[in-house]
């Protein structure tokens, strides 16, 4: 391919920023334009990773070098469907990489489950990470919580619900969400999983860093540690799961102390009902369940209500449906073939793919998404001679283009003003930084108004 190749990526968080990454490292003439929605980039790292998780943060330093590389430039505020369709974007582009990610809860069938105090975690974690599209304020009324799920997000949920707010101060958790968690009555957390410890979905450094807390009791109910066949293979051939199991048996076994909070861990306890009073949770209703043999569990008849007052279910995010692109609302993913996107005829559509979740669905850890990417950009390379001439190759024609609709668009110069900022905030009160949570004070501060 003897001119630039110009790709558009829609979503500028880690798996739009990686395919950049392997665009640039791939030698091609290339130049990349990121759009994302938010005025600042990171997507799942600024607004999906709990604000006690430094160490995951931290991936924002290799981030950042990518959005600073003379082939990248970022567009911030500029909401793929409203600010610009596929056609605009096939004026400009070469290609179209969509890696959108998944933001929703997924949906759990269960009675009372729209009852009021009943939530979704990834609306909670929204919350708590200061996403501007998202209230203010959160009801922190139950003295008792329960959990659903036993995923790393789970985990996440139950331990900010669990810790003292004076515990995250030294986090970049807003001011508004300070005061709400130093409101909150809590006493028990209660996070419930249907099959057993040797098929928890969390990481071993995910569970460990539940017991760091001096207000935190970790309780584990031994009446949930069990194994069966499938249960002892995944034991011995999966390091991670061995030690993951491990810790469960310890802590199962250890006797309780005396922390004012607590964080309990059942396993084989299935939800069957959000119970309700008054349009209210007032309790949850489980049943036991008993493994199978093959890892899967089958339920015992016998149930158990607990009285808590509000319930978060953690069982898989979901992705939202792209205007003019396919998609399958059963896996929640846009259908594909090594990253590019297929019609309702299973062919191809020329220069349009995907990476991430909104292409394999809200699965593995944040690292997974470079191999993703790394397969999507190969797909988009081998492509690339093939793929017609935009009709404006002038990189500022799609600028202009947002101007002339009067898109507030920030930039990466704009986003590094507004990250020197909220440092700044939090260097008084020595934090690590104190995140702007309002989206027009966001764009503002990035376009220097």
């Amino acid at each position: 391919m003897t001119r630039t190749l110009r790709v558009a990526v829609v979503g500028a968080g880690p798996a739009g920023i990686y395919a950049a990454d392997n665009l640039i490292k791939s030698g091609a003439d290339v130049r990349i334009d990121l759009f994302e929605r938010m005025p600042a980039p990171y997507g799942l790292i600024r607004y999906g990773v709990a604000p006690d998780h430094p160490r995951i943060k931290g991936i924002v330093t290799a981030l950042q070098r990518v959005l600073d590389r003379p082939e990248v430039r970022f567009f911030g505020g500029v909401e793929y469907g409203i600010d610009l369709k596929l056609d605009d974007l096939r004026q400009f582009y070469d290609a179209v990489v969509f890696s959108t990610g998944a933001e929703k809860d997924r949906p759990l069938d269960v009675p009372g489950i729209d009852l009021d105090g009943s939530y979704g975690a990834a609306d909670f974690v929204s919350w708590y990470d200061g996403h501007p599209d998202v209230p203010r304020t959160w009801p922190l009324h139950a003295s008792q919580v329960a959990v659903l799920g036993v995923g790393n997000v789970a985990l996440d949920v139950a331990r900010i619900l669990a810790k003292t707010a004076d515990e995250l101060l030294s986090t970049e958790i807003p001011d508004n969400v300070y005061e709400g968690l130093k409101a909150s009555p809590v006493t028990d957390v209660h996070v419930f999983g249907r099959r057993g410890p040797a098929q928890a979905k969390f990481t071993p450094l995910e569970l460990r860093e539940l017991d760091h807390s001096p207000n935190v009791e970790v309780i584990v109910h031994p009446e949930g540690i069990d194994f069966d066949a499938a249960s002892m293979a995944a034991i011995r051939s999966n390091k991670q799961v061995e030690m993951v199991v491990k810790t469960l048996q310890e802590w199962a076994i250890r006797d309780a102390g005396d922390r004012p909070r607590r964080l309990h861990l059942h396993f084989l306890e299935a939800p069957v009902e959000v119970l309700g009073a008054d349009g209210r949770v007032v309790g949850l209703r489980t049943e036991r369940m008993e493994l199978t043999g093959d890892g899967n569990v089958r339920g015992t008849g016998e149930h158990t209500d607990w009285p808590v007052q509000a319930v978060y279910r953690a069982v898989g995010y979901l992705s939202t449906q792209l205007p003019d692109l396919p998609f399958d609302h059963a896996s929640g993913t846009v259908p594909h073939e090594a990253g590019r996107v297929l019609d309702l005829d299973d062919q191809a559509i020329p220069g349009v793919y995907v990476t991430g979740w909104i292409k394999r669905g809200p699965i593995g850890l944040i690292g997974h998404t470079k191999g993703d990417a790394l397969e999507t950009v190969t797909s988009l390379l081998a492509d690339a001679p093939l793929l017609p001439e935009p009709p404006f190759t002038d990189p500022e024609a799609v600028v202009r283009f947002l101007e002339q609709r009067a898109v507030p668009f920030t930039t990466n110069e704009g986003w590094l003003k507004l990250d020197a900022h909220e440092i700044a905030l939090g260097r008084p009160q020595d934090r690590a930084r104190v995140k702007v949570v309002d989206r027009a004070e966001m764009t503002a501060i990035c376009r220097g108004e």
